[in-house]
């Protein structure tokens, strides 16, 4: 029986599990997809989380691939509203990093197997788990190449779920999440990028809704555009028409390299650990990818989570009458960050929202107003950094 098994290889189970080998336990990661994803979604790695990634030797490499955002800009109708320094005073990533997602996945997948030979199996997908002994026992399919899917079965004594928003795990558990819809709907592309903006972060308050554009490596730019009910037909034509008529800048559709279209909800779980088996990332807490925080706040969940999951396998040869305590106190403190951060996502998509020409003029002076002040520009930017 292995200490403990994770499900999903996604960012936040893969550093979990780099974190957890990195203190000498015996890990397994089962992944029901057979082949790593391309999908390049989440792309910014805030401060704090960069810290962490350090402590497995990932954030060298992803800084080393990615594009060092230290400053933002607002526009409306050509004209600067307001700029932001991500700078914040001592810290040791004074920069939010821009990097495809599957670049993310695949140094995280190559630390892990530097810590952890074997501990990823692709594949494998869990749909069933049992009780066994104070542990678990996982069922499922393992997928080959070589012929059919064949049964599973697996024993461990500590189970994670970081199977993402839609966690088969979770259910699996009988754990229900509150969820929330939004009535808002984006068109999301990158393209390349001719724009003046080099390493900047932008954002157009428009009167039709909000764009925002990000700097990727290899002179490419992530454009997000509001669009109110969803696109039934996603084109690179339809959005680079969106963006000319609001913004003014021209995108070549033909340099289109990702495209998609996206509605938003959150959702929250009551608890995130049920005895031995615990919930992170996304199959905990999803939030809107407005404000980039999700795959940030799984991972630090899973940095105050992995030293009390040692202690809990630890407890069963000594007692520990402070772990009880302190897995209540770390639930209460990332459920509450959780919400925090779910009601500052609400906020930006309000923020980008269509709103009549004379609403957004008066609304544009008072933020560049406010922006002057520099507590309050400190303050933002704080909270854009997840500070």
């Amino acid at each position: 029986m292995i200490d403990a098994a994770i499900v999903g290889a996604g960012p936040v189970g893969l550093l979990m599990a780099a974190l957890m080998r990195g203190r000498g336990l015996d890990v397994a990661v089962f992944e029901k997809r057979p082949e790593p994803g391309t999908q390049s979604r989440a792309i910014g790695i805030h401060p704090p989380a960069l810290a962490v990634l350090d402590t497995v030797g990932a954030a060298g490499p992803l800084i080393r691939s990615g594009v060092c955002i230290r400053r933002g800009s607002a526009y409306s109708s050509g004209r600067k509203v307001a700029s932001l320094d991500f700078a914040v005073p001592g810290t040791e990533y004074p920069f939010i990093l821009a990097v495809p997602q599957h670049r993310t996945l695949d140094v995280l997948e190559e630390r892990l197997e530097a810590c952890g030979p074997g501990t990823l199996h692709r594949g494998v997908g869990i749909s069933e788990v049992v009780p066994d002994g104070g542990g678990w026992l996982l069922r499922g399919k393992r997928t080959t190449r070589a012929g059919p899917a064949e049964p599973f079965e697996a024993g461990c004594r500590l189970l994670i779920a970081a199977d993402g928003a839609h966690s088969g795990l979770r259910a699996a558990l009988g754990v229900t999440p509150r969820v929330h819809d939004y009535p808002d709907h984006y068109l999301m592309g990158d393209f390349r990028d001719d724009t003046p903006f080099a390493e900047e972060a932008v954002l157009f308050l428009e009167a039709p809704g909000i764009v925002e554009c990000f700097p990727l490596p290899g002179g490419v730019r992530r454009w997000v555009a509001w669009s109110g009910p969803p696109e039934a037909q996603a084109s690179a034509e339809g959005l680079a028409g969106i963006l000319r008529r609001r913004t003014g800048h021209e995108v070549d559709p033909s340099s289109n390299t990702m495209l998609s279209t996206f509605g938003v909800r959150s959702s929250l779980v009551p608890a995130m650990v049920h005895g031995s088996a615990a919930l992170l990332g996304d199959a905990a807490h999803e939030l809107s990818p407005i404000g980039g925080q999700g795959m940030n706040l799984g991972w630090l969940d899973a940095a105050a989570l992995a030293p009390l999951l040692e202690r809990m396998l630890q407890s069963r040869k000594r007692p520990d009458a402070m772990l009880d305590r302190d897995l209540a106190a770390f639930e209460q403190s990332r459920l509450r960050i959780a919400r925090k951060a779910s009601r500052q996502a609400g906020i930006n998509m309000a923020l980008g929202r269509p709103l009549s020409p004379p609403l957004l003029r008066w609304r544009n002076i008072l933020i560049g107003r406010a922006m002057r002040h520099g507590a309050v520009a400190a303050f933002v930017a704080r909270r854009f950094t997840m500070h």
